[in-house]
């Protein structure tokens, strides 16, 4: 009886033993200073590979210019958005509460435009490219939210919503180095059988060619993208209709029909006003 009592106590003290070992003091296995000898063989391994992470990525930031990406042949056209932010604009004219949404975004997107602010900026030569690599400090040329005109908000702060007849601002996406040949301009049409009257501010919706290059954000932090601002005419046979319109920037190398990529060089968006 006392050989089968024992058993138990036995196999107890085994258990206990694996975790923490009184007779040799060892836990798991090992004593302190064999744990002590572990500890500190991995923190200097992990300090050392962080260490040589380091150093190396310190290396290859070296290479790498601050104001600039070093590789920029991935992206040789812009792309193009709208404004206000939605491609899918619907309201009611003769409810100002489903348009204020796009007035109020079209207010604060034009604040860097306005002419005050504007005025601080530098008069560019028309049509000419205002290259200043060697310049340290890059000059803005000015881009007057007046150029907009009947789409500028001023003269109508409604933009033309509140009279059914919405202006879309068209911009194109800023590209380090970027200048266009030829002579870029905006040009759009509504894919339906009949044309849709619209009205191009500035005039003949040009991207003049003296708003680039642009020299990124550090050395060109004040600078504001040229805008063509397009005013739909519409008529009273084109109300309650969704009409789909695509804007393609032309008459330069810049790409706009890249079936990959529907945003590059034009963009697509749908108009429904109703009354």
């Amino acid at each position: 009886m006392s050989t089968k009592e024992g058993k138990p106590e036995e196999n107890k003290s085994s258990w206990k033993d694996v975790i923490y070992n009184p007779r040799t003091g060892e836990f798991i296995g090992r004593t302190a200073s064999s744990w002590a000898l572990i500890f500190v063989f991995y923190v200097i391994f992990y300090g050392f590979l962080a260490g040589f992470f380091s150093l190396t990525m310190w290396v290859m930031l070296q290479t790498l210019p601050d104001t600039a990406p070093k590789y920029r042949d991935r992206v040789p056209s812009p792309g193009v958005v709208i404004r206000p932010r939605s491609l899918d604009i619907a309201f009611n004219r003769t409810i100002p509460q489903q348009y204020n949404q796009y007035v109020n975004h079209l207010h604060n997107f034009l604040q860097t435009y306005n002419d005050s602010v504007q005025e601080k900026n530098e008069l560019c030569l028309v049509n000419e490219y205002t290259e200043q690599d060697g310049a340290a400090e890059k000059k803005v040329c000015q881009f007057k939210r007046s150029l907009l005109r009947m789409c500028s908000g001023v003269s109508d702060p409604s933009f033309g919503y509140a009279e059914g007849k919405p202006c879309i601002l068209i911009k194109m996406n800023r590209i380090i180095g970027l200048k266009p040949r030829g002579e870029p301009y905006v040009n759009c049409t509504a894919k339906r059988d009949t044309p849709l009257l619209m009205s191009y501010y500035p005039d003949q919706g040009k991207f003049d060619k003296m708003y680039f290059p642009y020299y990124g954000k550090q050395l060109h932090p004040n600078y504001v993208q040229p805008l063509v601002a397009v005013k739909l005419m519409l008529e009273e046979a084109d109300y309650n209709t969704e009409i789909t319109i695509e804007c393609k920037v032309e008459g330069s190398d810049l790409e706009n029909s890249n079936d990959r990529d529907k945003f590059l060089g034009r963009v697509t968006f749908r108009v429904t006003v109703s009354q």
